[in-house]
């Protein structure tokens, strides 16, 4: 086993040093798809998280489960999603303009289809909202900072069904888009989910109240917080500063 992940990793060494370098709207073609990218940083992390380490696979009830995709991006999840189950049923949400048009371009150059995507960011109020885009994957919504005007959405709109599986990677938002959902009763309504929690050194510190929101629907949680490339933060000797940032992920599944 360690000899396999061994290998994997050198694989994986190669690959970033391959893909670095690449430069917006870079066409990149990998395992069976052809992907139009922001940068290679980015492309980089999401395909060694998505692709290898699988931080979005999960058991599907059926062969043709519908997911929730809240943060899509370039569609690098939509295409972990598709190559696992190409009869997916997949609403995704991509609230930043010029992203939104990549991952439009990304669905119709590989053929993709079942896919509904919603040009807006996922919030607790159903509005508009500054968004504050950095043209790779860390745009973020701002309630100080003015930048473009985002349509948000509430997530409990499109929890009217059972939902097999809910990402939620969408900067800082996953708070008020959990305590919205709660209050509408619907969290009930997602089978399993993986949460990215983003330990921003300028917000508060909201993981102990998303994962309470969780246990109050009856949920089972594991957390992860990544490898080094991803998060550094986290791993022993512990450095904390007042400006660290830090991520994990929230898995929880109903039992």
């Amino acid at each position: 086993m360690f000899l396999g992940r061994f290998r994997a990793d050198w694989k994986l060494s190669s690959f970033r040093r391959d893909v670095w370098d690449l430069q917006t709207n870079a066409l990149v073609r990998f395992l069976n798809f052809e992907l139009a990218i922001t940068d290679g940083p980015n492309f980089y992390m999401q395909f060694k998280d998505e692709f290898v380490r699988g931080i979005y696979r999960f058991e599907a009830h059926r062969n043709d489960p519908l997911i929730i995709d809240g943060g899509s991006n370039i569609g690098m999840s939509i295409l972990a999603f598709k190559a696992n189950y190409p009869s997916a049923r997949i609403i995704a949400f991509e609230p930043d303009p010029s992203i939104c048009r990549l991952l439009h371009e990304n669905l119709v150059r590989n053929n993709i289809s079942g896919v509904t995507v919603v040009e807006a960011g996922l919030g607790g109020e159903q509005g508009t909202m500054s968004f504050l885009p950095d043209a790779s994957a860390g745009g973020q919504v701002s309630s100080t900072q003015q930048g473009i005007p985002v349509r948000i959405e509430v997530l409990s709109k499109y929890l009217n069904k059972p939902v097999d599986f809910l990402k939620l990677n969408i900067e800082g938002q996953e708070l008020p888009v959990l305590r919205e959902v709660e209050r509408a009763g619907l969290l009930n309504n997602v089978r399993e989910m993986v949460i990215e929690y983003h330990g921003f050194p300028e917000s508060p510190q909201n993981l102990g109240e998303i994962l309470g929101i969780l246990d109050r629907a009856g949920f089972r949680y594991l957390l992860h917080d990544f490898d080094e490339e991803t998060c550094r933060a986290t791993k022993p000797p512990f450095l904390l500063e007042r400006d660290t940032t830090w991520f994990c992920l929230i898995y929880a599944k109903q039992l």
